[in-house]
């Protein structure tokens, strides 16, 4: 595991100059909603420019927009090409450089591929799919557009009258429902089409019982490879394959060419400049579902016995792509804590990493001598930056980064942006961990602070290098927070993470509060007023920290699961649940499912603790969190219940965003802040 060196002294990181003090003021919940998401950067053919997205959220208007905008690759004064309240994503570059495209939906309508000329003029519609299109990519030669289409709804019947109620749901398939959609029904599926530019021709390539990933052009324009799980029961499994298709088939076919057979999951396909080779993201223990690492892999277009590229690595990679020359494979890692854009000779070899550091880098593209990249730091929301040397992906360029865009600028100027030590301690049984400690910017050396234990969801996830507004808010109502990456976390090799399998709250446990224990013995934090909380896995971690220890003086579970034998066949993980402690009927599979449930120890739990979720969450479904409110108010545990009508798991209406961080603040100030020591037997 990664071992890093101490930052520089801690007295000189985290005090607030007097000068910043009176300039700046602290951190409030609106605040979330004057930061700008910065993503998806693609890069004109000539270099010059880059497009990416930028998105907002409006308290006032209880929605988020996202506008596409345009940056010179030297830098300087941004260009919107979208309106501000007319939503639009996915930006791209036609090749030969004419057109700016971008998915949109307009008046009503579906979403459409729609066009920028760049010689002027008003955008306009490419495509008029009467379902809409889920996706789309631009051929070579600039004359065709790649579409995933979505099978139309069946019309309703003539008949139907007017005043008539909402048909029944009528379910015959094994996933049959999703969180965000609902209950799945019909048998409505993703094809792949190709539309003709200038005559406006729509070809559907794929047909059959089975959905298809947005594929990739070969150079040549005549085959699209794609990721698709045909079997013959996908819902039972994650066995998703690479395909290709003749991109000019005069029908549709249900039978592509297959390239990979592994069982296990495959997808994000890309081409070598000479269309002979295809590379992409392999997972080869299916059996451990989520817990397992996906690697990268080459494999000739005809099929064949696949090259894994980074099994020693054993570390989660991401969207492969070729170089120019097709000596070299770039790719998004996840390490330790940290997300690096590396790549490796497309032979194999050492994987060089060149966006590297403290950071967590994700979406990157190039053309001709520019090298787009977002990055985040602890300190500072994703911006695009540029790196020098990256030459059509074919140099390494030496990893420096030039910062394009400010859009958080004007924002970050205003607030004291608390500091985040990145730091590893050791847990019960030895092993290491990495956690990060957020202080508040008021930070005095040698005070204890009453201190929060943040959980991450997942649990296959991590906390990262990453500007996290929510301990931003925290640390500026006067808490220590500590973030850790316990085991089950996904940066650390898949031994870290399958350490959870079938046995949740036990590692993960002593892991976290090692994390507690470092900042106690640090002199950060206050042993006497400590709080717990998280959301999704965060919050069933938090379930398993009450019914372990009373150390905590309040927690805060949200969207968690307590009794999971209540879930089979309610929330949307059938798959996964039965992977992982097997049918509950069968054999002594029940006790698996019962030796992990919270709710069998809510006995021990003494927390003043706050319960939330959605009231339509299909991931985490309400239900459980009901079952611990219940259990929680009538063994007189002080307790609350808060359900947020009509939301999923993520909470996504923006005044109940605020409702939320509100409420965890009143929570954690008046069970932790206020919390004074126990009076012992002899009154001391």
């Amino acid at each position: 595991m990664r071992l890093t060196g101490l930052l520089p002294a801690l007295a000189l990181l985290l005090t607030a100059s007097a000068a910043d003090a009176q300039e700046k003021r602290l951190m409030e919940a609106e605040d979330q909603f004057l930061m700008r998401n910065v993503g998806s950067p693609v890069v004109s053919p000539d270099g010059a420019w880059i497009a990416y997205t930028v998105s907002r959220t409006s308290l006032e208007d209880e929605r988020s927009y996202t506008r596409i905008y345009m940056s010179s690759a030297d830098g300087g004064e941004p260009v919107a090409l979208t309106a501000d309240e007319k939503s639009a994503g996915s930006p791209g570059w036609s090749p030969d450089g004419r057109y700016i495209t971008f998915t949109a939906s307009r008046d009503g309508g579906e979403s459409q591929v729609w066009a920028l000329d760049r010689r002027g003029g008003e955008a306009f519609a490419l495509t008029d799919i009467e379902q809409g299109v889920s996706g789309y990519r631009w051929s070579g030669d600039a004359t065709r557009l790649l579409l995933t289409i979505r099978d139309p709804e069946e019309e309703e019947g003539e008949d139907k009258k007017a005043n008539a109620p909402q048909d029944p749901w009528v379910i015959d398939r094994l996933q049959f429902k999703r969180d965000n959609t609902g209950y799945l029904t019909g048998n409505r599926k993703t094809h792949l089409y190709v539309f003709d530019v200038d005559s406006k021709d729509l070809t559907q390539l794929t047909t059959g019982d089975w959905d298809e990933s947005l594929g990739v052009w070969s150079p040549d324009g005549t085959r699209i490879a794609f990721a698709s799980n045909r079997t013959e029961e996908p819902d039972g499994n994650e066995n998703s394959d690479i395909w290709i298709v003749s991109a000019d088939l005069g029908e549709p076919t249900d039978s592509p060419s297959r390239v990979t057979s592994n069982e296990g999951s495959d997808g994000s396909p890309a081409w070598s400049p000479d269309g002979r080779t295809i590379t992409y993201t392999t997972g080869i223990r299916p059996d451990l579902i989520w817990y397992a690492t996906t690697h990268l892999a080459v494999i000739s277009a005809d099929g064949g016995e696949p090259r894994l590229l980074t099994t020693e690595l054993d570390r989660n990679v991401r969207s492969p792509r070729f170089s120019e020359d097709g000596e070299w494979i770039w790719f998004r890692l996840e390490d330790s804590g940290e997300n690096h854009i590396a790549r490796i000779r497309a032979d194999g070899g050492a994987v060089e990493r060149i966006v590297v550091g403290p950071l967590s880098a994700s979406g990157f593209d190039w053309a001709a001598s520019t090298f787009a990249v977002q990055v985040s730091t602890l300190d500072r929301p994703t911006e695009i930056f540029t790196v020098p040397g990256v030459a059509q992906g074919n140099s390494g360029g030496s990893g420096d980064r030039a910062r394009v865009t400010m859009h958080n600028d004007d924002f970050l100027s205003t607030v004291l942006v608390a500091e985040t030590k990145n730091v590893q301690f050791r847990s019960e049984d030895g092993t290491e961990v990495e956690g990060f400690v957020t202080f508040p910017p008021d930070y005095v050396e040698g005070q204890r602070y009453p201190t929060l234990l943040r959980n991450h969801g997942g649990p296959v996830s991590q906390f990262a290098h990453s500007f996290q507004f929510e301990s931003q808010l925290f640390a500026a109502n006067g808490y220590l927070v500590v973030r850790t990456n316990p085991r089950g976390s996904s940066g650390y090799g898949q031994d870290f993470s399958a350490a959870l399998w079938a046995d949740w709250g036990n590692r993960d446990f002593k892991d976290a509060m090692a994390g507690i224990d470092y900042a106690i013995e640090q002199g950060w934090a206050d042993a006497d007023r400590l709080g717990v909380g998280g959301w999704s896995y965060g919050g069933i971690l938090t379930n398993y920290v009450i019914t372990q220890t009373t150390r905590f003086k309040g927690a805060i579970t949200g969207a968690s699961e307590v009794l999971y034998i209540a879930n089979y066949g309610h929330d949307h993980y059938q798959r996964q649940w039965e992977a992982e402690l097997g049918l509950p009927w069968e054999g002594d599979n029940r006790e698996n499912w019962e030796s992990i449930s919270p709710f069998n120890k809510v006995q021990d739990i003494e927390t003043p603790t706050l319960i939330m979720g959605g009231e339509q969450d299909w991931n985490v479904p309400i239900l459980n969190s009901e079952q611990l409110y219940q259990a929680l108010r009538r063994r007189g545990v002080p307790t609350q219940l808060v359900v947020y009508p009509g939301q999923s798991h993520g909470i996504r209406v923006p005044s109940y965003q605020v409702d939320r961080y509100e409420r965890y603040l009143a929570w954690y100030d008046k069970w932790v802040k206020t919390a004074t020591k126990p009076v012992t037997k002899d009154g001391s």
